[in-house]
């Protein structure tokens, strides 16, 4: 796909959009958007609502799991003390603060300076706020690839994933989302500095942003080569790209500032990947994953092995849907570096949540069933089941 194609591609049946103004045309944006964003707030707020009923049952608090517990805990304390802060666990292993990337913390210290907030509460109001962003983001995209409607269920979706508790968390999973999801936006409307800039930021976010990196230089490679093949010129391709290749370097130098920001504090050059081998989340090509299934009882077994086939059906619609090459990219991209990696397995389908696009061919399907309502009925379904596994899993022990 050229990049003029990638600027030009609209839903079929659809009119290009009148030119208005900056304001203006942010104003249309954000109606057009508003039902999704009313969906995913709602579908959020029912599993926030749960949550508080069983906690209140339960006698616990429930804020205490949404901002003070887990990795939230470790991004507050990097807002407060910065990167000081290291655990040695009874098998010598040491975990340190190196291994959380600075973004999230960053805005946590900002939003708590000049609001009465916590860093607690500083972080679940960036987190919900990006959440929104995110599935405004989403949105956008759905509805650039496959219109309104399906944008709409896409985000809606999104909000009842399996996992989307930790949607509501201080963590960085919105935030992580929303970056990715506009920049994904941009790519399709061929703004790639702006693509490249929301690279930088979800480089500064966490590790998956390699992801985000890798749609936009595959993309643009292809782009590329593609054009000249056809001109055998490589001049006229490059200055008729330049903003293309200029976002693509733009893209990784967020997440290269903190591996060399880890590497000058620790002084090695490869004290980054160390910090992230204590922790467990080295890359092993998928032997963690496959250990964990062999020590299963075989219905457990099964049962994981079908949800894994169940991922790999979704790829498989998401390739024979022709999504375009960055949203096909970054969501193989995302799945496979949650697989491969070593860490602990229950972190997996949070890791993937940030795959939106794999939600596309159950949007469309979705949208086929023959009536609104029946749509509608699936959705709080979901929103209903998503709810209630949220509640119980932010009540249990181990982390998400």
């Amino acid at each position: 796909m050229s990049d003029h194609q990638l600027r030009t591609r609209t839903p079929a049946g659809s009119a290009p959009a009148p030119r208005t103004p900056g304001g203006s045309r942010a104003a249309a944006a954000f109606r057009a958007a508003a039902p999704a964003l009313a969906v995913y707030a709602a579908v959020r707020a029912l599993g926030l609502l749960a949550f508080w009923a069983a906690a209140s049952v339960a006698g616990k608090d429930p804020l205490g799991p949404l901002s003070g517990r887990w990795d939230s805990v470790w991004y507050q304390r990097i807002a407060e003390h910065g990167y000081r802060y290291s655990v040695t666990l009874p098998d010598g292993s040491v975990h340190s603060d190196l291994a959380f990337f600075p973004l999230l913390p960053a805005l946590e210290r900002a939003v708590s300076a000049v609001t009465p907030l916590t860093l607690g509460g500083a972080g679940l109001l960036v987190a919900w706020t990006a959440g929104l962003l995110a599935a405004w983001g989403i949105f956008a995209v759905g509805s650039q690839l496959r219109g309104r409607r399906t944008g709409v269920v896409l985000a809606a979706l999104w909000g009842v994933y399996p996992t989307a508790f930790v949607q509501s968390m201080a963590y960085t999973e919105t935030l992580f989302t929303a970056l990715a999801a506009w920049a994904l936006y941009a790519v399709l409307k061929g703004r790639w500095i702006v693509a490249g800039a929301l690279c930088v930021l979800a480089g500064l976010t966490r590790p998956s942003a390699a992801a985000l990196i890798a749609a936009l230089a595959i993309t643009a490679a292809v782009t590329l080569v593609r054009e000249y093949r056809d001109e055998r010129r490589a001049g006229p391709v490059l200055r008729r790209h330049a903003r293309m290749i200029a976002g693509v370097a733009l893209a990784p130098l967020g997440w290269l500032a903190y591996v060399v920001f880890v590497a000058v504090r620790e002084g090695s050059p490869v004290a980054y990947f160390d910090v992230q081998a204590q922790w467990g989340n080295n890359i092993d090509g998928g032997r963690a994953l496959a250990a964990f299934i062999a020590g299963l009882p075989w219905p457990a077994a099964l049962g994981l092995c079908a949800a894994l086939a169940l991922l790999g059906w979704l790829v498989v619609l998401c390739v024979r849907q022709r999504q375009p090459l960055p949203v096909l990219v970054y969501a193989i991209t995302i799945v496979v570096i949650s697989l491969i990696g070593a860490g602990y397995f229950g972190s997996r389908p949070r890791l993937m949540m940030p795959a939106f696009p794999l939600l596309l061919p159950p949007a469309v399907a979705l949208l086929r069933l023959r009536t609104t309502g029946r749509t509608a009925a699936v959705l709080a379904a979901l929103a209903c089941a998503s709810a209630a596994y949220g509640a119980w899993t932010l009540l249990g022990a181990g982390p998400p």
